[in-house]
């Protein structure tokens, strides 16, 4: 039979154009030979050769040379077709070979390719050959289309093409259990390289979308196919294995599934070990809690991955602890972190915390400490969360740790990691009776009494308590009390003077209670009584504690606070400003002055009069200095309209009713509130220390002294407020903390809103240049995500500056 195949090779003759006998002499010789795998090298090559021929020639072939292609060796077929994809552009090839690969695919000669290649794995040189067919199968769409200039036929589309190589792929595992239930041996690492190489160039989701369904259904009770696909992944060479594990793991539904389908992979290959147990969870954060439960759920589910299990929790809990990646790592790889952690202490069984609870203790105690120093409120409560967590699995007879944070929906689904829930299948529902009888139990008297049936009192009543019901006052209507107001024993004081006696000698404690509500309105109403202690008032009230458990306590001294500052604005200024650098305050207190003087200032220009009020549902401000208070929003507000105001627009809705004129009293006293704040921040106290540990209230200066600039608009210092502002920025521009950059690029926003552009130009120039270089920087690396939109946002106001600038007339 390969003698008849050689005698019509050699007939057909090398280079001319194969006639039709030719054609039909090879198709014969084909035909007799019965199986192309019989075919020897030589045979082989020649057959090649004159396909080669037939696809590249520089006019068509004359007979049916289509179906030599659709009936020959697949691999030598599909080679000589691609191949002549990129000969020379010939009018019947454009149209013909597009045709004939399009046919190759539907007929299923594909899987037949590959199929003949793991029969032949052994024979010399399928190595070599393998991979040139590597490359043409998975880039054949790339192939068609850059030969016919993107015209290609939709099944070469990279959306129906790799679907298509998926089935194929799947039938030629069906040909794998056949053979291997039958005794024979083949291999599947050419499937295995298929795989990988797709995977790797981003079609994960159209070849697996095949794929994984039916090897989840084929795998269920089959072990054969548990192998099949096991060996299946193992043999994906190491360089594609990142792309394959991530497409299995993103796409599988439950840890169970992924087990049945990777097996022992990460105990067996060190590459897909490093991708699950360090990319995955430290080195990326994207993957969503779903992921990260199946993947950490994998790891629990066999013994021998346990140990990476106990071994992943260590290398989080050390990540987490690091103040290092607190500082540098951006939030939402933090919150990652911590679902990671959650999750691997819900996987753990009780001897394992047993062998490592110190270890645990101490990372804990390491981590929540990082936490804690944190400026930023989120880390703060994730560090909270988790160590609670920890606490509770270490300590499950003991007393466990319990912070005070706002319980949302974010910190229910940490909390809720914690528990692996159990499938819905396996949870006991209540008989219809059961549930009826707890629903009755449960309604309360009010709605029995209220035509209720009347037996549905006699299972929740006993009878022994019928005659206590008879001798009830039930049945009595009580008093309205809703307008009813508490008598007074104490009158509240008149004179501020009187509040000051009160405040600092008083042991009446409602004396001392109704000094403070009156001291606001008593310093309002009497503006020259109050200036004349205006500086003793303010002592009192920043050494000033609670007596009592008075209702909103630290409001009202806030608010006495402020009327005090803004009735004498200067002297009391000077001593708040003082007072922030002095010796034996506590943090709180300073923080405290530095909110006074912000509201102050508020107060003074008149910022409350533009626009709305400040519950106005105003976006949750990137600046935060009072958590308890809207002044954060209202300097978010007002920035936001100075923005709009400066952007110019081509199309104007409904134009807007004009707010009503205010003077600005700030404008006289901004350097007095401005200036002592930025003098000293780089000199260290003994007890308190901006440039080190106490870097949250170096936060607070920071945004403080941004809202002040920008209050400080149209004011006659504001030139030289901007050029020390832009300095202090300069000195502290690569802090380690994320939220006292945030304050430092709110500074530069302020720079460039209210001083005027001319004298930026003039004075600033080269320190603009030198910041928009380092807002450049800040935009591409900084980790934190709202000092890149920040540092964004002033490029843009930076550019808006510059077109003013260039309009303007000369």
């Amino acid at each position: 039979m390969a003698a008849a195949l050689e005698s019509a090779l050699q007939a057909a003759g090398p280079g001319l154009r194969p006639e039709a006998e030719a054609v039909d002499a090879v198709r014969a010789a084909l035909a007799a030979a019965g199986d192309p795998a019989a075919l020897g090298e030589r045979e082989r090559a020649r057959l090649g050769a004159f396909l080669r021929n037939l696809a590249a020639g520089p006019e068509e072939p004359a007979g049916p040379w289509r179906s030599l292609f659709l009936e020959g060796p697949p691999d030598l077929a599909f080679s000589a077709l691609t191949d002549s994809l990129a000969a020379p552009r010939s009018d019947w090839r454009l149209a013909a070979v597009p045709e004939v690969l399009e046919r190759f695919l539907r007929q299923g000669r594909l899987s037949a390719l590959i199929w003949e290649q793991c029969q032949q794995h052994s024979r010399p040189g399928s190595a070599e050959r393998q991979d040139a067919l590597l490359g043409r199968i998975v880039c054949l769409p790339d192939l068609v289309g850059n030969s016919l200039l993107g015209r290609s036929p939709a099944v070469f589309f990279p959306q129906h093409y790799f679907p298509l190589l998926g089935g194929a792929v799947l039938q030629v595992l069906h040909n794998v259990s056949a053979s291997l239930r039958g005794g024979l041996d083949c291999s599947v690492s050419f499937v295995s390289h298929i795989l990988g190489k797709v995977c790797v160039h981003g079609r994960q989701k159209e070849i697996l979308s095949v794929l994984m369904p039916h090897l989840m259904d084929l795998t269920k009770s089959d072990c054969i196919w548990q192998r099949i696909c096991w060996r299946l992944v193992e043999c994906v060479p190491d360089r594609w294995m990142e792309a394959v594990v991530l497409g299995f793991v993103q796409r599988a539904p439950g840890a169970d599934v992924l087990s049945r389908l990777l097996g022992n992979l990460v105990v067996k290959n060190k590459k897909a070990q490093f991708v699950v147990t360090q990319k995955m969870l430290l080195l990326q954060y994207g993957c969503t809690t779903a992921v990260l439960q199946n993947l950490l759920g994998y790891l629990s589910l066999e013994s021998l991955r346990r140990a990476l299990l106990i071994k992943v929790l260590q290398e989080l809990l050390e990540t987490w602890g690091s103040s290092s990646a607190v500082k540098h790592s951006p939030v939402e790889q933090q919150q990652y972190i911590s679902k990671a952690i959650l999750i691997c202490l819900s996987h753990l069984k009780e001897p394992e915390i047993e062998s490592c609870r110190q270890e645990l203790l101490t990372s804990m105690m390491e981590g929540v400490k990082c936490h804690l120093d944190s400026s930023l409120p989120q880390i703060r409560r994730l560090g909270m969360i988790v160590a609670e967590s920890i606490s509770s699995k270490i300590n499950t007879d003991g007393p466990v740790l319990q912070f005070q944070y706002e319980e949302d929906d974010e910190a229910r689904e940490l909390k809720s990691l914690l528990v692996q829930a159990a499938p819905l299948s396996v949870l006991p529902g209540l008989p219809d009776n059961n549930r009826n009888e707890n629903a009755d139990a449960a309604l309360p008297p009010v709605l029995e009494s209220n035509g209720k049936s009347p037996t549905a009192t006699t299972h929740v009543m006993p009878d022994e308590e019928s005659d206590a019901e008879l001798d009830s006052d039930d049945d009595l209507t009580p008093y309205d009390m809703s307008e009813d107001k508490e008598l007074k024993k104490t009158k509240a004081p008149v004179y501020i003077r009187d509040c000051i006696e009160v405040l600092t000698g008083s042991e009446d404690l409602d004396k001392w209670e109704e000094a403070v509500k009156a001291l606001e309105s008593l310093v309002r109403k009497n503006p020259a009584a109050a200036r004349e202690v205006s500086v003793e008032l303010a002592k009192i009230l920043l050494h000033l504690e609670e007596k009592t458990c008075l209702e909103g306590f630290a409001e009202l001294r806030q608010k006495a606070q402020v009327a005090v500052l803004t009735t004498d604005p200067i002297p009391v200024a000077q001593y708040l400003t003082s007072q922030f650098y002095s010796l034996n305050y506590s943090l709180r207190q300073r923080m405290d002055i530095l909110d006074v003087l912000v509201l102050a200032a508020q107060e003074l220009s008149c910022a409350k009069g533009h626009g709305k009020t400040k519950n106005s549902g105003a976006q949750n401000p990137r600046i935060q200095l009072l958590p308890e208070s809207g002044s954060s929003k209202d300097w978010r507000r007002i920035v936001d309209e100075r923005i709009k105001s400066k952007t110019r627009r081509f199309a104007k809705g409904q134009s807007q009713v004009e707010q009503p004129s205010h003077p600005n009293e700030f404008n006289s006293l901004a350097g007095h509130f401005f200036f002592p704040l930025i003098q000293n921040f780089d000199r260290p106290l003994s007890t308190f220390d901006l440039l080190g540990e106490d870097h949250f209230v170096l936060g607070r200066l920071v945004h403080t002294l941004a809202v002040l600039m920008y209050l400080a608009v149209n004011t006659m210092a504001v030139t030289a407020m901007g050029k020390a502002l832009l300095e202090f920025v300069w000195a502290l521009r690569f802090h380690t903390d994320s939220y006292v950059r945030q304050g430092l690029l709110s500074c530069v926003s302020s720079i460039l809103l209210s001083v005027p552009a001319e004298h930026l130009l003039q004075d600033v120039t080269e320190e603009l240049v030198e910041a928009q270089s380092w807002l450049e920087d800040v935009v591409e690396k900084d980790p934190d995500g709202d000092c890149r939109r920040l540092a964004l946002q002033n490029l843009l106001l930076m550019e808006n500056l510059k077109k003013k600038l260039e309009t303007a007339p000369s």
